[in-house]
């Protein structure tokens, strides 16, 4: 049998792309060389962005309810706690989802899985990508079974998501450059007590072995994700015991059980290209970077997320195939901004030299408390966290500008009283036009006859505050990107945008 999209790899980046496809009526195959969904609780942080684009998907309720929700952070220098950031006031005017929501990845793969299972599509473990080749109207890849028979499979393109060691991208012979850190990576999960164990984000930047507490409860369970620099002799001998004493001594936590540990090398790379001919490449087969900042994951659902729509207008032939490019040309410019910025983060509180010592236990601490204040700072940081300062500006797809959003924005958030938000209709995934105030007859007529869906929303002050314009059109995206803003009602306008990106109207 054909189907439209064969996926490599069933982690959260996989299993997002097989929904969002399954639910768009896009025929999906997933394999993965793994026997089932992860058991190790790996990632642990899901971000607001992220939850935005779950509730399209009815996940959201679910992922919120069997996680914990973080609302505020710590930073420990000396000892002591020099800084406090309380997430859900810091957040609470951009989302729904104000805060870091723990889910550990064993219990998100299996919710995926079951999710999938619903939607119709049986993910087959125990089965290996060997290779493929591109025709002119697909490709045929070569897969080996549980049993250990061989299976060709055709599909119109190919998603690999199959992690760093990705074998979708050795075939296409994609380069994937960068670096490895210096020090080692330690993941612990522990029950223990002290000041840290306080149901927070907890981070220590005293000493060049970097230390992250993430909760898992409360306050008696946690994660600790730590640095420690080991010579090659002691190299995979490392055990709790090893960096117990020196990462968590001088924040006076008592740790009374350890139930995981696992140590291992990061490497910080982007791929040169997202995508090759009919194949393209998705989360870790991508993109690997520091662990630190929980934004792995995420970043690899955001990529399923923006290139799912878009297979699916060209699969049921509502867009020109040119409306893949922008998958990479979207994808690509945030990936290598993060690893960037996560690198030199991470280098900054890690590095063994005199000045990032005397920043981190002179500076930190005289700086940090006063920057927590700084209510624009605390923003700042809760929306590039939370990839809700993603945006998609002077691409292929975005254009225009009213009142503060231009195209390539995430939607402004808009909490409209009653648990009802400006994001309640895009479950549909489908492209919706908005209208924050008057919209007149000529749109409300080309909405309808172009199966668009409108919305109207009565002018409120705070709609100004969020960055909206007044009367203007924003055309939005299947995904909740903005991608036309126009001052003006002009629905030539939104014919041009249609056809001058390849896309087909009416929209069925």
């Amino acid at each position: 049998m054909r189907h439209d999209v064969l996926i490599v790899g069933a982690g959260p980046t996989g299993m997002v792309l097989a929904l969002w496809l399954a639910k768009m009526g896009v025929s999906v195959r997933i394999i993965s060389k793994a026997s089932g969904p992860g058991t190790a609780s790996r990632a642990l942080a899901v971000h607001a962005r992220t939850l935005e684009f779950y509730a399209q998907a009815g996940l959201a309720e679910a992922v919120v309810t069997e996680g914990f929700q973080v609302g505020g952070v710590n930073l420990w220098v000396g000892g002591e706690r020099q800084a406090h950031v309380a997430l859900d006031e810091t957040g609470a005017r951009y989302t729904r989802y104000p805060f870091l929501h723990i889910y550990p990845q064993d219990r998100h793969e299996a919710l995926l899985a079951e999710r999938l299972q619903a939607a119709g599509v049986t993910i087959e473990w125990n089965t290996t990508l060997v290779g493929f080749e591109e025709t002119a109207d697909g490709v045929i890849a070569h897969l080996t079974l549980p049993d250990g028979r061989e299976e060709t499979a055709e599909a119109a393109w190919v998603a690999g998501c199959d992690g760093a060691s990705s074998t979708v991208r050795k075939v296409l012979g994609i380069g994937f450059p960068g670096g490895t850190y210096e020090q080692t990576f330690y993941v612990a999960d522990v029950e223990a007590k002290g000041p840290p164990m306080n149901g927070e984000l907890n981070i220590d930047l005293d000493s060049a072995d970097f230390l992250a507490i993430f909760p898992l409860d409360a306050g008696a369970r946690a994660r600790l994700i730590g640095t420690v620099r080991e010579t090659d002799a002691e190299a995979g001998q490392m055990t709790f015991e090893d960096v117990n004493r020196k990462a968590v001594e001088s924040l006076k936590i008592e740790v009374t059980k350890v139930n995981w540990f696992s140590h291992y090398r990061v490497h910080h790379r982007v791929v040169d290209r997202f995508r090759k001919g009919r194949a393209f490449l998705l989360g870790d087969a991508a993109h690997i970077h520091s662990p630190a900042g929980g934004q792995g994951m995420n970043t690899g659902i955001g990529d399923a997320v923006n290139l799912a729509w878009k297979l699916k207008a060209v699969v049921k032939g509502e867009a020109d195939a040119r409306l893949l490019d922008t998958y990479e040309e979207e994808r690509i410019a945030f990936a290598r901004k993060l690893v960037g910025t996560t690198d030199e983060v991470f280098s900054l509180a890690t590095s063994d030299g005199n000045l990032a010592r005397f920043v981190r236990t002179r500076i930190l601490p005289v700086v940090a408390p006063f920057a927590a204040r700084i209510e624009l700072l605390r923003e700042w940081v809760f929306r590039t966290v939370s990839q809700l300062e993603i945006d998609y500006r002077g691409d292929f797809l975005s254009e225009g500008e009213a009142g503060r959003v231009r195209g390539g924005d995430r939607l402004p958030w808009l909490d409209l009283g009653e648990g009802r938000s400006n994001y309640d209709g895009f479950g549909d995934f489908s492209w919706h036009v908005h209208v924050y105030g008057y919209a007149g007859h000529l749109l409300e007529d080309w909405c309808r006859a172009n199966g668009v869906p409108l919305w109207i929303f009565p002018w409120q002050t705070d709609f100004e505050d969020a960055g909206l314009a007044r009367d203007a059109v924003y055309l939005v995206r299947p995904d909740t990107y903005v991608a036309s803003a126009a001052h003006a009602a002009s629905t030539e306008a939104l014919d041009d945008y249609f056809r001058i990106k390849g896309l087909k109207l009416p929209l069925v």
